[in-house]
């Protein structure tokens, strides 16, 4: 996976504004994803691209954490933006509070890379959510690794 520096999202985000929206969500960062939104906040790729489920996929960009949403060129890039637009589609738990699979990167043609948090809330893996195959409280995930440093080794 090869960064485009130019496109990192800045202001990179403060440890406070991360941890008001780990609050919000109802759940904690893995280390290794905390320390790459804090320098890669946003940040567009170039040869981004993976297999899972027999499908090949071409990630375009990670997603951001914003302070000032409304008021940033790249605000429809933030984690909340996105959790908002499809949030209903990434749970089977109608009465759910906060997130337990958060989308932090967007795929060519619509889905998501997403931190998932079902399966162990301390070590989230990490999958691809479909964007045409999930429902209304029907989500449709396909494991792409056992966590957030994984998943950047299958990009190299």
């Amino acid at each position: 996976m090869k960064i485009k520096q130019d496109t990192i999202v800045r202001p990179l985000p403060s440890d406070e504004l991360i941890k008001n929206h780990e609050k919000f969500w109802r759940l904690l960062l893995p280390e290794s994803f905390l320390e790459f939104i804090k320098e890669n906040n946003g940040v567009e790729v170039e040869e981004g691209t993976f297999e899972c489920n027999n499908r090949g996929y071409a990630l375009e960009r990670f997603l951001c954490i914003l302070d000032d949403i409304e008021n940033h060129p790249k605000g429809i890039y933030d984690i909340d933006v996105v959790f908002s637009q499809i949030g209903e589609r990434l749970t089977d738990n109608e009465d759910l509070l906060g997130a337990e699979v958060l989308p932090i990167a967007s795929v060519f043609a619509g889905d998501f890379v997403c931190l998932d948090f079902r399966t162990d809330k301390n070590n989230p893996s990490v999958c691809i959510w479909s964007h045409e195959e999930s429902g209304e409280f029907e989500p449709v995930t396909y494991n792409l690794a056992d966590n957030f440093t994984e998943f950047l080794k299958i990009l190299e």
